[in-house]
């Protein structure tokens, strides 16, 4: 009984279908490209929106308490999403200075916008377009069916004609029903992620920072290079077992920071330098 039913369905469909004509093959193939790209984007989306942003921070600053802005960027580089991108680029602060970070930030955030809305003018496209193209048909056909009438009038071939015609108005608005609230959801996902992203900047907005440098030579040029250095709070020379490791501390203030750490000591003393460690602090 059940196979019965679905079978006239079927055939039901198939005759409506074959009857519209070229232009009902039109629509439908432009709907399922439609569907087909939908749901791409739809598995993009919600496979990027497994984490949260706050798991993902609550990452970073434990990495960051255990092995500074290098561990964090370590923990964090297997949630390949946007939010764990721009976080990266924010923890390298002090390796960059705040312009070339915030340039990072944007070329991410430009990137991953790109790749989140990308098929989205193309489901539009197809949402406003398939209507009309039914529209058209259906005008087409009941011209010809009045056209067909002129020669030789039948109340029942007008029926049947005006009946044909009317089936490319009804796959088009169906189609574009389908795919309208599909199209919703997908900007929902968007909205949801534009929201996560807006957070992590602000999670990321980082107040204080401590780093630890390694020198190879010429350390007092070092020191008072980085004493007059904009942004630069507080500097000591280390002096002990440490010393193999690193040998200079500084404290610093990201958002004033208007050269990268190592050169900074380049420009003033020709000599190379390495952040060993790096603690950033909302």
């Amino acid at each position: 009984m059940i196979i019965e039913f679905l079978t006239g369905i079927f055939n039901s469909l198939l005759e409506i279908f074959q009857s519209g004509g070229i232009i009902t093959y039109i629509i439908v193939l432009i709907g399922i490209y439609g569907l087909l790209t939908s749901i791409q984007k739809i598995r993009y989306l919600r496979s990027i929106s497994k984490s949260d942003t706050t798991e993902i921070m609550g990452t970073v600053i434990e990495a960051m308490n255990r092995g500074g802005a290098i561990e964090a960027l370590k923990s964090i580089s297997h949630y390949k999403n946007p939010v764990s991108k721009i976080i990266s680029e924010a923890l390298k602060i002090g390796y960059k200075n705040k312009t070339e970070v915030e340039e990072g930030m944007e070329q991410v955030f430009i990137v991953e916008l790109s790749k989140m809305t990308k098929g989205l003018n193309t489901l539009k496209t197809i949402i406003e377009l398939a209507p009309f193209l039914g529209l058209i048909g259906t005008v087409i056909g009941i011209w010809m069916t009045f056209r067909t009438l002129g020669v030789e009038a039948n109340s029942t071939a007008m029926a049947e004609g005006i009946y044909i015609a009317l089936i490319t108005t009804i796959v088009g608005l169906a189609t574009a029903i389908i795919l309208l609230p599909i199209q919703t959801y997908i900007k929902s996902l968007i909205s949801t992620e534009m929201d996560k992203i807006e957070l992590a900047n602000k999670m990321t907005n980082w107040s204080y920072a401590v780093a630890k440098i390694k020198v190879s030579e010429n350390v007092p040029c070092a020191l008072e290079a980085l004493k007059e250095a904009e942004g630069i709070v507080n500097t000591r020379e280390i002096i002990g077992d440490d010393i193999t490791q690193s040998n200079i501390q500084i404290s610093f203030k990201p958002s004033m920071l208007e050269k990268s750490i190592n050169n900074i000591i380049l420009e003033k003393c020709d000599i190379k330098s390495e952040i060993t460690e790096s603690k950033l602090k909302q």
